[in-house]
């Protein structure tokens, strides 16, 4: 499967399953010095066969392109091990981000963002590099960060991985709300950061299965 297609079919799931409206934007790395991302548009209208955008891991954006696609920029500068980004807007992370809080460790999906996900404390658009900067050094080490009543980004080392890690951010977004409507959340267990590195496995087809649940309903869906 091309790199497209997998944009393409990563761009329409994310819609399909509420991680994105109108607004929200995945890419792929082609190498070292650039990236392709999906294009400008509501990603769950990406069309069956549409172009997507090289953009350069450095410097300006190329024309069209939208401008908080400099948070991917980033990402691919500082870690060439990184293959797949996604700006997203969970419902669960918006409303958790307009908290001040961040999912904590508390199940087997939330364990994929240990030592803990990052939070970015200013609701602006992140439409300047001095943004994107910021936003990308409140993620550290995890592999995702919540954005303050903003949504989220993901990165991993590759797009079908980012999506899987997209809906388990979300997911432990969900827990974290629930914990704290049932007024438990400062006493309910976490995981701890070494029991959450055994736990983030990536064997058995974790990430496999995961993506042919998110994908399969889409037109150029294939195993």
């Amino acid at each position: 499967m091309d790199l497209d297609t997998i944009i393409r079919i990563t761009a329409r799931s994310l819609s399909r399953h509420g991680l994105v409206h109108a607004y929200g934007h995945c890419s792929a790395r082609l190498n070292d010095t650039s990236f392709r991302v999906c294009p400008p548009m509501p990603m769950g209208l990406t069309p069956v066969g549409a172009a997507c955008t090289e953009v350069p891991v450095s410097g300006q954006l190329p024309e069209g392109v939208l401008g908080e696609v400099r948070l991917h920029q980033q990402i691919y500068a500082r870690d060439f091990e990184i293959g797949g980004v996604i700006r997203f807007m969970g419902p669960n992370l918006i409303a958790l981000g307009a908290l001040g809080r961040v999912p904590k460790m508390r199940h087997g999906f939330g364990c994929y963002f240990h030592p803990g996900a990052g939070y970015w404390n200013d609701p602006q658009l992140v439409r300047d590099e001095d943004r994107a900067i910021g936003v990308i050094d409140a993620m550290g080490t995890s592999a995702g960060v919540v954005m303050r009543g903003n949504g989220a980004v993901v990165r991993a080392r590759d797009l079908k991985q980012a999506l899987v890690l997209a809906w388990y951010l979300e997911d432990a977004a969900r827990v974290e709300l629930a914990a704290l409507s049932a007024g438990l959340a400062e006493d309910a267990p976490t995981i701890d950061v070494a029991e959450a590195e055994r736990r983030a496995t990536s064997s058995g087809g974790i990430f496999e299965r995961m993506w042919d649940h998110l994908t399969h309903a889409d037109p150029e869906y294939r195993l």
